[in-house]
């Protein structure tokens, strides 16, 4: 990253500010107490941001202006795997990453993107909501991180397509797919035989548009803000796994704010969380009659033929060994028996 430092912050907070509607300048004269900057991957009009960014100005406007978080949004401080590494070692004090990518580090953290495991929204809320996210909060401590307490939605996801529709598990034969850097996402689609592809998500687009890869998975809000059904055709409804954000802190910066504006920090977050959890739900509603509008096709394979092959396969019993029996005792709680 070139340029001043201080310089491209505030840049980097103004382009964001613009985007998502908030008043460009601090209302405070005196100086922030602490200045933290908060990195993602999702572009500025994304749910996350957008709920993100209210919640920035209510934290600085209850802190009196103490704490100030700039965002950082579309990988500006870096790709995926680049914020990882500034979060742990401290150069970033705020981020938010995958679960299924967090699992690089924190291995139960992929737990919730066990392939075809959540029914629906009223299942998944109360697991992660619950004691197995708790489960996973806990291990994320445990590698210097402070994890807010309520995960923000990414959504279920789903398989798209440049030359053909997923119609069937037979349709992944060598199909190269981009996944993100993720044994979990490897192992679901290599069970399917298809050919996964790791990638951070900034160059997803360019490696769509130039045929690298085949088609990529995600979730329908994704592919309308990132623009993706500029460069792909089909859409499988297929709600293969669900995937979350966890906001983390890096523990020294956290450790660094007093108590009352760590109080202040985390209640807006995790109230942030939930609105962009409404926030998505809502947008929902309305994408996928914008995806068809821009051109694409949708299908939605029948889920069954899909999670029968990862059974025949021993995903479930591979992935049950790497978690441990505690940790899945805990998703079948509320899936049920898998595998």
């Amino acid at each position: 990253m070139t340029g001043h430092p201080r310089r491209t912050a505030l840049l980097g907070a103004a382009a964001t500010a613009a985007a998502i509607g908030l008043p460009l300048l601090p209302r405070f004269a005196k100086a922030a107490e602490f200045t933290y900057k908060y990195g993602n991957n999702l572009p500025p009009a994304h749910p996350m941001n957008i709920a993100a960014g209210k919640a920035v100005e209510r934290i600085r406007e209850q802190t009196q202006g103490r704490l100030e978080i700039q965002i950082f949004p579309s990988s500006q401080l870096g790709a995926d795997t680049d914020m990882m590494s500034q979060v742990r070692n401290g150069a970033l004090e705020f981020y938010t990453q995958s679960g299924l990518v967090l699992a690089n580090i924190v291995p139960v953290a992929g737990i919730n993107g066990i392939g075809f495991a959540f029914a629906d929204y009223d299942v998944l809320w109360a697991a992660m909501d619950g004691d197995l996210g708790a489960r996973v909060r806990a291990e994320i401590e445990k590698v210097g991180l402070v994890p807010m307490k309520r995960i923000w939605d990414n959504g279920f996801r789903q398989i798209t397509s440049g030359a053909r529709p997923v119609t069937t598990p037979s349709d992944l034969n060598g199909f190269k797919i981009r996944v993100p850097v993720s044994p979990i996402w490897i192992s679901l689609f290599k069970a399917f035989g298809a050919s996964p592809t790791s990638m951070n998500f900034n160059e997803v687009y360019t490696a769509l548009q130039t045929k690298i890869v085949d088609g990529q998975e995600n979730p329908l809000t994704l592919l309308e803000s990132a623009k993706l059904y500029e460069v792909q055709k089909y859409c499988a409804l297929t709600n293969h796994m669900w995937d979350g954000f966890w906001f983390v802190a890096n523990r020294r910066a956290w450790d660094r704010l007093p108590a009352d504006v760590r109080d202040i920090a985390a209640r807006n977050l995790d109230a942030a969380a939930m609105e962009q959890r409404a926030m998505l739900a809502e947008q929902a509603k309305s994408v996928r009659s914008k995806l068809e509008g821009f051109g694409m096709v949708f299908n939605t394979p029948d889920a069954n033929a899909f999670r029968d092959v990862l059974k025949q396969r021993g995903f479930y019993t591979e992935w049950k060994a790497k978690f441990g029996d505690d940790a899945w005792s805990l998703l079948e709680k509320y899936t049920g028996r898998l595998g």
